[in-house]
């Protein structure tokens, strides 16, 4: 199963914005409403272990991603709390996420599936529920910017004005 990968920008920005997208996923989704779809497989169907009869097969998938979890909730505890950095959590992330597809891949599942995203909604309930947004507040220029963009454009608009006309006249002076 081919998996998709985001090259996220190594600026300071790049690093905050996916920050930002992964925090709104985690409080605009719900897991229950997820639309992600267990992949049938040969094998599966063969078996009858369809991974929503309760098989042994979903037994063993959910044992892995309770191994992938525990693996990063060990690895988080050792970050001291700086959760909100994306330089310090991205490859703790990533890990998971690879763990969880790796796994998912193996048993013949499709990824994202139910399993995986408790873990992932889990880790934002967890680790990023007091991450907030980054916003630049806006404030008004200083008064000597402003008037000179306020100044410009109405000293602008009587010259453009005049250059209209006098072109006009020179062009009705040659005809």
């Amino acid at each position: 199963m081919a998996s998709l990968r985001v090259e996220l920008p190594a600026t300071r920005a790049g690093r905050a914005a996916a920050l930002r997208l992964l925090l709104l996923l985690s409080v605009v989704l719900k897991p229950q409403e997820s639309l992600a779809q267990p992949l049938t497989t040969s094998d599966s169907l063969e078996s009858g272990g369809c991974p929503d009869s309760g098989g042994g097969m979903v037994q063993k998938y959910e044992t892995n991603v309770h191994i992938c979890w525990l693996r990063y909730k060990k690895y988080m505890e050792h970050l001291k709390k700086d959760w909100c950095d994306w330089a310090m959590i991205k490859r703790p992330y990533s890990a998971l996420q690879n763990c969880l597809e790796s796994h998912a891949e193996e048993f013949g599942l499709g990824f994202p599936n139910r399993w995986a995203e408790r873990v992932i909604f889990k880790t934002h309930q967890i680790h990023f529920a007091n991450c907030s947004l980054l916003r630049s507040t806006l404030s008004d220029p200083p008064e000597d910017v402003l008037l000179a963009m306020i100044m410009a454009p109405i000293c602008l608009i009587p010259f453009l004005v005049t250059l209209v006309v006098w072109r006009s006249k020179d062009s009705e002076a040659q005809a």
